[in-house]
């Protein structure tokens, strides 16, 4: 088949593209080639390359017809943030694919309730990304179960991978709090500690997007999520960092107001926004409709991006 791949150059499309160009399907990476994938691979020098600029053809009007110039018989949309966007590409493509897949995120819940989350539960977003994601979710289901658009939803948590920061027991992006841990240094995190963030391998959403393709009567009209097989807290997060390093970790707690004044403003924003969601998401309905079967735990793929940051001296120990 041949598959158009929107925003491939990034965490997910890294694995993606590779594990299509290995089974044989034509793929076209459409992106503004401003970036080259994380992982190096052959399998990119059979990728046909289409620079486009999204947000200025969005708003133009003509992002969807230059997807429907390519001729795809599935798209994979890896870079939609509006309901207008979306809406824009479903237009286009209506009756011209067999398989219209959307990268969403497990922030469509906002604030956790039951834990873990179930994908029948009631979103309640707050952000202007998990709102506008959580309305395109919604858009596209209709257009399935209503219209019979061939549309699936998968929602990643945090992606993790060689290549770049992971999200850090502090709940921000600042590699120092690694550093910190394996010196057996004190890291000071906010509350008790005990809100959630759930991490996943990049090469497992690569995976997750593939079994959906693979599984298409099973995955048409349905939302999964795809997240590593369990979430962890702050603290236990910190603990087992410290662990790798034969450290026992050093921890102290501070109210959220205090704790906010103790880093940056940037990293305050990144952190809040990461524990008032405390995510903590089910897989189960993905491992039975479209057999998702997670390499990854949180930690070990935090533990290998943590080790690529050792590598580039990114992290100090």
């Amino acid at each position: 088949m041949r598959v158009v791949v929107i925003g491939g150059s990034g965490h997910i499309g890294t694995y993606l593209i590779p594990m299509l160009v290995e089974r044989g399907h034509e793929v076209i990476n459409v992106s503004r080639g401003k970036s080259l994938p994380y992982v190096a691979h052959a399998a990119w020098s059979a990728v046909q390359e289409v620079a486009a600029d999204r947000e200025a053809e969005d708003a133009a009007g003509s992002f969807g017809a230059r997807i429907r110039t390519l001729k795809p018989d599935v798209v994979v949309d890896l870079i939609c943030f509006s309901e207008a966007s979306a809406r824009q590409l479903v237009e286009a493509l209506r009756g011209e694919v067999q398989h219209f897949l959307h990268c969403g995120t497990i922030w469509i819940y906002g604030h956790s309730t039951q834990v873990p989350a179930t994908e029948d539960q009631p979103r309640r977003p707050f952000g202007e990304y998990g709102i506008q994601k959580a309305a395109i979710e919604a858009y596209l289901l209709h257009e399935a179960r209503a219209n019979g658009f061939p549309a699936t939803m998968l929602h990643p948590g945090h992606i993790v991978g060689t290549g770049y920061a992971p999200l850090n027991p502090a709940g921000h992006f600042n590699p120092v709090v690694f550093s910190r841990l394996a010196r057996g240094e004190t890291v000071t995190l906010p509350n008790l500690g005990l809100e959630t963030v759930h991490h996943v391998h990049a090469e497992d959403v690569a995976q997750a997007f593939l079994k959906a393709m693979l599984y298409w009567s099973s995955s048409v009209g349905e939302a999964f999520h795809v997240v590593s097989p369990a979430a962890v807290t702050l603290r236990g997060y910190a603990e087992a960092v410290a662990s790798w390093f034969g450290e026992t970790a050093k921890l102290e707690y501070l109210p959220w107001e205090a704790w906010k004044e103790t880093v940056s403003a940037d990293e305050a924003r990144a952190t809040w926004d990461h524990i008032a969601h405390s995510p903590n998401a089910s897989i189960a309905k993905a491992r039975r409709l479209i057999d998702y079967q997670p390499r990854y735990s949180s930690l070990a793929a935090v533990h290998e991006a943590v080790n690529w940051l050792i590598g580039n001296g990114t992290i100090k120990i």
